[in-house]
């Protein structure tokens, strides 16, 4: 019993001494900062804009101003600034509370509980889709470059980053009504969701997640097209790349072996800032499809100004967006061990 103690104490100080924990500690570390600082320009940025919450219930006479005083009070809207944020700051540090929305009255917790799902359901839907077709596009286009294959892919290309992501989705929706009941129109479930199998109820979902999740691919892969055609026409250039076709390598062995585990690096790096731009892409993609997400639900709580929702949801991306650059150091990391994790901060 002793000694498998004494043994496994080596190993555990190993892993707590190694390259990747290691940087996964410092990471995360400055990650806290970040989210402080970033926390404090949100705030900042929120309470610049004009009026409050309250403004909605002003402009009714049935509400007094007594009403109006008590109201202010329960939201805390009668503190200062540096009052609000302090508690607001307090109450994630000591117990995550994220604070009340004002127009739901209910935590902002589980608001977000509920909302964040079909949120990250959309994106990392919209993730795979956009690299499951870019990525074989990119390579087909530098290998036919300058051929009738590549000069359609590129005018595809500067087409698809030439529509704005409203834009896209607005087609869309107007691809759904004219092939009614091909496509839903919106939302995430059928009215006989709750009846349905458990197959069923996840075909159901997958089905009303076709034009969202085409709505939020086509600009990001039009971009990620250009980017690994551009890539792996730079390795296909490289000496080694001719040494190994002169001694007589398959083209594919060359192409899938050689040239694009090198190209690839590249396009790692980009994954977690493509995985944040899909959130923010989300926040238009929710709002014309009607989906239930955070993105919609941000977008409401601008517009009533529910301070404490609003602060929650761009602070989840920002989480989002520090997650998805780790994600992308240690990819890269498995990928190419040759890099040092250090070297990438």
């Amino acid at each position: 019993m002793t000694s498998a103690k004494v043994s496994s104490v080596p190993g555990l100080s190993g892993l707590l001494a190694s390259e990747t924990t290691i940087y996964v500690l410092k990471r995360l570390l400055q990650a806290i900062v970040t989210l402080f600082l970033a926390s404090v320009l949100c705030f900042a940025i929120i309470q610049l804009a004009p009026g409050d919450f309250l403004d909605t219930f002003k402009s009714n006479p049935k509400i007094s101003a007594q009403r109006l005083e008590e109201l202010k009070r329960q939201f805390g809207l009668d503190k200062s600034v540096f009052e609000q944020y302090w508690f607001w700051l307090w109450g994630i540090v000591s117990r995550l509370d994220f604070g009340l929305s004002f127009a739901y009255q209910r935590p902002v917790a589980s608001l977000l509980w509920e909302r964040v799902p079909a949120t990250l359901l959309l994106a990392i839907s919209s993730l795979i889709v956009t690299w499951a077709i870019a990525i074989p596009l990119g390579i087909l286009a530098a290998v036919k470059q300058n051929r009738l294959a590549d000069r359609i892919l590129q005018v595809l290309s500067y087409a698809g980053q030439g529509f704005p992501s409203f834009i896209t989705a607005l087609l869309l929706l107007f691809f759904a009504q004219s092939t009614s009941p091909l496509f839903p129109v919106g939302g995430m479930i059928s009215i006989d969701h709750a009846d349905l199998s458990p197959l069923g109820k996840i075909l159901d979902i997958g089905w009303h997640m076709i034009l969202p999740t085409l709505a939020l691919s086509i600009t990001s892969f039009a971009g990620l097209q250009r980017i690994m055609r551009g890539e792996l026409l730079d390795v296909l250039r490289q000496d080694y790349i001719q040494t190994a076709r002169a001694k007589g390598l398959p083209e594919n062995r060359v192409i899938y072996v050689h040239a694009l585990r090198n190209a690839i690096n590249p396009l790692i790096t980009l994954l977690g800032f493509e995985f944040s731009s899909l959130l923010s892409g989300a926040f238009i993609t929710e709002n014309f499809f009607n989906w239930p997400g955070l993105g919609r639900l941000t977008w409401q709580a601008v517009i009533n100004q529910d301070l404490y929702l609003v602060m929650a949801s761009l602070m989840i991306g920002a989480v989002m967006l520090i997650l998805g650059n780790l994600l992308a150091d240690l990819l890269l990391k498995a990928a190419d061990p040759r890099i040092r994790l250090e070297d990438l901060n």
